[in-house]
């Protein structure tokens, strides 16, 4: 039998995966993601202590309000990206606009301080804790959203393994943030937005290998 036959026999019931199907799949898997970080980081790290106190809620709902940012607007461009021809149908830029929200807020906090005070607002005290931490808790959320992105037919390999890894690194940092307790906006600018860019481009490295159809 020759190829052509081959394909065409076997592409006779071949049929569209429905978008609302690859949605609910990226939803899920989302969703799967950031239970099974939070567990990690429960399990492995612990809650900080002080969380009730007005403080550390305070830089927690910042630390959330920045990485389900993230979360959020990197599933929508998933979605488009998992399927033919996605990538060109996209706007990459608003993916950029948490960080560089975080980054002006950090620009802003250390031009009210005085300088003196930058090195421990940028490195905290547990600033090598964060650049470990993050990668790490991010390997089982990356796992699942490749996984779910595999459900798909992206094309763009490299582009759609970046954007699986931001999930993780958003993921993984939102259930540190439970965890940490250097509360500055540059060292959540830094560290946080550090980390996550790792992943993406671990996954943007990962992705012409663990998406080839």
């Amino acid at each position: 039998m020759k190829t052509d036959e081959l394909v065409e026999m076997l592409s006779i019931d071949a049929k569209p995966v429905a978008r609302t199907t690859l949605v609910r799949t990226l939803s899920l898997a989302g969703a799967a993601s950031g239970i099974a970080a939070l567990v990690i980081a429960c399990v492995v790290f612990g809650v900080r202590a002080d969380l009730m106190e007005e403080r550390a809620l305070t830089f927690l709902f910042v630390k959330l309000a920045f990485t389900v940012g993230i979360v959020g607007l990197a599933l929508v461009y998933l979605t488009k990206l998992v399927r033919p021809g996605g990538e060109r149908r996209t706007q990459p830029f608003l993916v950029a606009l948490p960080f560089l929200a975080i980054i002006a807020l950090a620009a802003i906090s250390l031009g009210l301080a005085p300088r003196s005070h930058w090195d421990t607002m940028i490195l905290g005290d547990e600033w090598l804790e964060c650049l470990l931490s993050v990668p790490i808790i991010a390997i089982v959320p990356f796992a699942i959203s490749i996984w779910a992105v595999r459900r798909g037919a992206p094309t763009d390999l490299a582009r759609t393994g970046a954007v699986a890894g931001l999930v993780a690194g958003g993921v993984s940092a939102m259930a540190y943030a439970l965890h940490c307790t250097d509360d500055s906006l540059p060292f959540v600018a830094v560290w946080y937005g550090g980390t996550i860019a790792l992943c993406t481009l671990a996954g943007a490295a990962l992705g012409p290998r663990l998406l080839r159809w």
